[in-house]
C-alpha cells in the first residue's frame, strides 16, 4: 500500500531543495546608485570604511592643511551620514592616496583610530599612531606606537580587528630597509608584523608574520567564524609578488601561503593590495595582478572559513587598474569593486557579483572619477552596498559617497 503521507513529505523536501538550489545559483544583481551626501566638504581625501559588531558603519577621511591634516569620521544612521567628528589634528600627519588611516569600532563604545605621522624628513619615514576611545569616538586617548623599533622608516598599510578587549594591528614595517644594500633582498626588505594594543595602550604579542613582502600594497583582515584571516602581497627573492593568505590560530599567525599562482614578476611595488570579507564560513578575496603585463582582477571564495579556496575567477581584464574592494552578500555570493579606465577619458568604479559556483553578474558601473590615483572603498550595510572614493570636483579633492541597493533575497 502506497504511503501518501510519506510521498507528500518527500515531495515537500524536494521542493525546498529545488528552491534552495535556485537561490544558491542566482547571479547577484544590483540597483541604481544613489548619492549619500557626506559632511566632509571640499579638500577631503582618503575615505575608509569600518564596521562595528552591531552592524554600524563608520567612514573616516583626512582633511589636509598646509602642514599635516585632521582625521575625521562620520557614522551612517538611517541611510544618512551624521555630523563629522574630529579625531586628531597632527601637523606631521602623512597624507597619501593609498596608505589610509582608519576609525574602527571594536566592541560597544570602545573604538580605535590610527593614522600615520612623519618621523623624519625623508618622504617615506613615518610611524603608525593609535588612539583609543571609550565613548564611541567622542573623545580620544593619547597616541601610542604599535612598533618599537624606532627606525625612521615606513610603517603603514594597517589593518585592525578586535581581539578580546584589545586592538589587533597588522602592518607593513620597514625597519630592515635601513640596512646596507645587499644582493639578498631579504636583508633589506619590507616585513609584515602584528601586535596587540590593550585598553591602556600596553603592547603585547608582537609577531613577525612574514619577513619579505611587497613594499606598499594594502593589507586587509576579516574575521570568519573560526577567527581572523589576513591577506597581503608577498615578495620572493625572484620578485614574484603574488597574494598570500594567513589565519590567526591560537594567537599566532600561520605561515602565509599563496592564494593563487599568478606568477606576477615585477621589480617594484604596484601599490595594489588585496581585499577580504567574511561572513560565517564564507570568505571572499579579491585582488589585482598583471603577469606578462596583462592586467586582471581576480576573486576567489572559501566555504570553510579560509582553510581552502576555490579556483580563482576572472572579474575584469583589459583596462582594469585594480584598487579592489570586496563584500560578502549572502552564504553563496560576494561582490567585487575595482577601478577601470573607460572610453570617456575617466576612471570607472565598477562592481560585479560572483557566486561560489563561479557564476558572474554583468559588470555595473556605479561611478566615475577624473582621478586615477584613487582607492574606492566598499562595505555592506543591511540591504545596500555603500561605496566612497575621492574625486576632483571644481579643482579640489572631495569624497563621493553612494549606496547601491541589493535584491530582496540577500539576507544576513
Amino acid at each position: 500500500m502506497v504511503d501518501m503521507n510519506r510521498i507528500s513529505a518527500i515531495a515537500a523536501l524536494l521542493s525546498v531543495a529545488i528552491v534552495a538550489g535556485c537561490t544558491e545559483a542566482e547571479v547577484p544583481t544590483f540597483g541604481e546608485p544613489v548619492p549619500i551626501p557626506l559632511p566632509s566638504g571640499t579638500n577631503a581625501v582618503s575615505p575608509r570604511f569600518a564596521a562595528g559588531s552591531d552592524g554600524s558603519i563608520v567612514l573616516s577621511w583626512m582633511q589636509p592643511a598646509e602642514t599635516g591634516a585632521t582625521l575625521k569620521f562620520s557614522t551612517l544612521s538611517l541611510g544618512k551620514w551624521r555630523q563629522a567628528v574630529d579625531v586628531v589634528t597632527d601637523e606631521r600627519m602623512f597624507v597619501n592616496w593609498a596608505d589610509l588611516p582608519s576609525v574602527v569600532p571594536l566592541n560597544g563604545a570602545n573604538w580605535v583610530a590610527h593614522w600615520l605621522s612623519k618621523s623624519a624628513e625623508t618622504t617615506y619615514a613615518y610611524d603608525v599612531l593609535l588612539a583609543q576611545s571609550a565613548d564611541a569616538g567622542q573623545s580620544w586617548s593619547d597616541a601610542v606606537r604599535p612598533h618599537t623599533d624606532g627606525t625612521p622608516t615606513e610603517h603603514g598599510f594597517v589593518s585592525i580587528h578586535a581581539q578580546g578587549d584589545s586592538a589587533a594591528l597588522l602592518w607593513l614595517d620597514g625597519r630592515k630597509t635601513v640596512n646596507e644594500v645587499t644582493a639578498d633582498p631579504r636583508q633589506t626588505s619590507m616585513t609584515l608584523r602584528s601586535a596587540l594594543v590593550g585598553p591602556q595602550g600596553t603592547l603585547s604579542n608582537e609577531q613577525l608574520v612574514d619577513d619579505i613582502v611587497c613594499d606598499c600594497c594594502q593589507t586587509d583582515v576579516a574575521v570568519a567564524e573560526n577567527g581572523p584571516i589576513a591577506v597581503y602581497r608577498n615578495r620572493t627573492v625572484d620578485e614574484i609578488r603574488d597574494i598570500f593568505v594567513t589565519r590567526l590560530v591560537d594567537g599566532q599567525w600561520e605561515p602565509g601561503a599563496a592564494i593563487a599562482d599568478d606568477g606576477w614578476e615585477i621589480a617594484g611595488c604596484p601599490v595594489n593590495g588585496p581585499a577580504i570579507d567574511a561572513q560565517g564560513n564564507l570568505v571572499a578575496v579579491a585582488w589585482f595582478s598583471a603577469p606578462d603585463n596583462e592586467p586582471v582582477v581576480r576573486a576567489t571564495l572559501s566555504t570553510d572559513g579560509g582553510r581552502s579556496f576555490k579556483e580563482p575567477v576572472e572579474i575584469a581584464t583589459k583596462g582594469s587598474s585594480g584598487h579592489v574592494g570586496v563584500a560578502v552578500l549572502d552564504r553563496t555570493s560576494a561582490v567585487v569593486s575595482w577601478v577601470q579606465s573607460d572610453n570617456r577619458g575617466t576612471n570607472a568604479i565598477n562592481i560585479r557579483g560572483v557566486t561560489t559556483g563561479g557564476l558572474l553578474s554583468p559588470v555595473k558601473t556605479v561611478g566615475r572619477s577624473d582621478l586615477s590615483r584613487i582607492y574606492p572603498q566598499m562595505i555592506r550595510s543591511d540591504d545596500n552596498l555603500i561605496l566612497a572614493w575621492t574625486d576632483d570636483i571644481l579643482d579640489a579633492p572631495e569624497i563621493v559617497s553612494i549606496k547601491v541597493p541589493l535584491p530582496d533575497f540577500y539576507e544576513r
